[in-house]
C-alpha cells in the first residue's frame, strides 16, 4: 500500500498537471515502535478527552466552581478538545496506514480550523492572565470589574477573533496552485510545509502570515507577561507569607500551561530546526500538553480536587467483633 501511495504521488509530479491531493507521510520507518506509538497516542487522546469532558461537566454543574477563573478554564479545555479531535484521529490513521491522502480543500479546512483553534487558545490564555491580575492586584474591585457581562464578552471576543483573524490567510490559501510534488512530511496540514509545496507566488501570503502573527501570538503573550509581572510585584509586596503563597498557588497552574504552550509554539515556528524535530514537538503540542493540562489544573487546584474526591465513593470500613 505504501508503494502504491508513492507511485501515485510520483506520477502526479511527472505529469506536470495541477494536483488535487496531498500525501501526508506521518512518521516513516517506525518499525516495531509503530504499535507502541499508536497505542500511546490513542490512550493519551482518549484519556485527555475523557478528563476534559469530566472537568467541563464539573465546572458547569458544581456551585463551588462558578468563579470567572473556572469559566475561562472551561472554554480553554473545550478549545483543546477541538484541536485534539481535529488532528489526532487522522494522525492515528496515518500512523496505521503509514501515510494517507488528503484533498486540497480538506487540507485547507484542517489548516484553518487548527490555526483558528490555536489563535483562540492564545486569546483565552491572555483573558485568564487578566483575570488573575484583577483577582490579585485589584481584589476589592475584582467582583465589580469581572462581572458576568465582561466574562461573556471576553469569551465571545476570543472565539470570534480566533476564527475570523485567520480567514484572510485561508482565502489566500485557496488561490494557490500546486503542481507537484504533493508529499507533506507531516501528520497534518501544518501551514508552513503546506505553503512550501505551492508552485504559484506565495510572497503576499507569507507577509500576511508574518503580520498576523503579532495580533495572534505576540500581543496576547505581551499581555500575559505584563499581567504576571504585576502579579509578581503584588505578591512580593504582601506582608503575609500565607497570603502570598495562596496568591501564587492560584496562578501557578495557569503559568505552567502558558510556559508549555508558548514554549512549544516558539520551538515549532520560530526556532530553526529539522522537520523531524518539528514533528516531534508538534506531537508534544497536540498530544502530550492536552493530556497534562487537565492534571495540572485539577491536581494543583484545591476546589477541583475536592469536587473530584466527592465523586469517588468511599466504602465504610466495618470492624470485626
Amino acid at each position: 500500500m505504501k508503494r502504491t501511495m508513492f507511485r501515485k504521488s510520483i506520477m502526479s509530479e511527472q505529469n506536470g498537471t495541477e494536483i488535487t491531493e496531498f500525501l501526508l507521510l506521518g512518521f516513516q520507518d517506525l518499525g516495531r515502535l509503530m504499535i507502541v506509538i499508536f497505542i500511546f497516542i490513542l490512550v493519551a487522546y482518549t484519556s485527555a478527552l475523557f478528563i476534559d469532558v469530566l472537568i467541563i461537566v464539573l465546572l458547569s454543574t458544581r456551585p463551588i466552581l462558578t468563579s470567572p477563573m473556572y469559566f475561562f478554564l472551561k472554554h480553554f479545555l473545550f478549545s483543546e478538545m477541538l484541536v485534539g479531535t481535529l488532528i489526532i484521529p487522522n494522525m492515528l490513521k496515518i500512523i496505521w496506514l503509514k501515510g494517507a491522502f488528503i484533498s486540497i480543500p480538506g487540507c485547507i479546512a484542517q489548516s484553518y480550523l487548527y490555526c483558528a483553534s490555536g489563535s483562540t487558545e492564545c486569546y483565552l490564555l491572555a483573558a485568564m492572565a487578566y483575570d488573575r491580575y484583577l483577582a490579585i492586584c485589584k481584589p476589592l474591585l475584582y467582583n465589580k470589574i469581572m462581572s458576568k457581562k465582561l466574562q461573556y464578552s471576553l469569551v465571545i471576543f476570543c472565539w470570534m477573533l480566533g476564527f475570523t483573524s485567520t480567514l484572510i490567510t485561508m482565502s489566500l490559501l485557496t488561490q494557490l496552485k500546486f503542481c507537484g510534488p504533493n508529499i507533506i512530511d507531516h501528520y497534518f496540514c501544518d501551514l508552513a510545509p503546506f505553503v512550501d509545496l505551492a508552485c504559484s507566488d506565495t510572497s503576499v501570503l507569507e507577509i500576511e502570515i508574518f503580520i498576523l502573527s503579532f495580533p495572534i501570538m505576540v500581543i496576547p503573550f505581551i499581555l500575559i507577561l505584563v499581567s504576571y509581572s504585576c502579579v509578581v510585584i503584588a505578591i512580593l509586596r504582601m506582608s503575609s507569607i500565607t497570603g502570598s503563597k495562596k496568591a501564587f498557588s492560584t496562578c501557578s497552574s495557569h503559568l505552567s500551561v502558558v510556559i508549555m504552550y508558548y514554549g512549544s509554539l516558539i520551538i515549532i515556528y520560530l526556532v530553526p530546526s529539522s522537520q523531524t524535530l518539528n514533528k516531534m514537538i508538534s506531537v508534544v503540542y497536540t498530544v502530550v500538553i492536552p493530556l497534562l493540562n487537565p492534571f495540572i489544573y485539577s491536581i494543583r487546584n484545591q476546589d477541583i480536587r475536592v469536587v473530584i474526591c466527592t465523586l469517588i465513593p468511599l466504602q465504610p470500613i466495618h470492624k470485626r467483633n
